[in-house]
């Protein structure tokens, strides 16, 4: 069995594309997936599965969620150790002049090119401060991320790949489900 996290993108922000979680664990329920736990509002599901194509499990996600909720909605699939990685990985950590709640890590569908992550350089200044590692993007947000210029679209745009944000704390929850039994 593996244990993994489903992500999806764009649910229940701001009022639109509201799913209730009960709904959407049910969905993962209703794919054979076992010991289904979701953590919030925003579409974090935490779950084993006998599966491990990663690639199969989040197209029988997609397409089972635009049956039961008639909208699309991407999935962004990491396994228990990925996100272990991504903990470990964080490069704000150990650093007491950074507030963790001000840390967002952006999960991408794909590995940005190596221009694709230039250009993204290029086109922000700051003052948030970025990292690039694998598919994830952590991003220090000094005044929030709210007001930001350093959007998701932007980062989608310049990465050329979709992403889904989450912050840090949320991260450390769910790699706290992931590894408890």
């Amino acid at each position: 069995m593996t244990t993994c996290v489903s992500l999806f993108r764009g649910i229940n922000v701001g009022g639109h594309h509201t799913v209730p979680m009960g709904d959407l664990k049910g969905l993962h329920e209703s794919l054979g997936l076992k010991h289904v736990v979701t953590y919030i509002n925003s579409g974090n599901v935490v779950f084993t599965s006998e599966k491990a194509d990663p690639a199969q499990l989040i197209r029988q996600l997609e397409e089972g969620f635009v049956a039961k909720f008639g909208f699309h909605s991407a999935v962004f699939l990491r396994t228990a150790p990925e996100f272990d990685a991504i903990v470990a990985n964080n490069p704000f950590q150990n650093q007491p002049a950074k507030q963790s709640n001000l840390v967002i890590v952006t999960l991408l569908a794909a590995h940005p090119t190596p221009e694709a992550k230039e250009d993204l350089q290029k086109a922000h200044a700051g003052p948030e401060e970025m990292h690039l590692v694998g598919r994830e993007l952590y991003v220090y947000y000094p005044s929030g991320s709210g007001r930001s210029k350093l959007s998701n679209t932007l980062i989608e745009k310049r990465l050329k790949t979709i992403g889904t944000g989450r912050n840090w704390n949320t991260i450390l929850q769910l790699q706290n489900m992931m590894t408890s039994p």
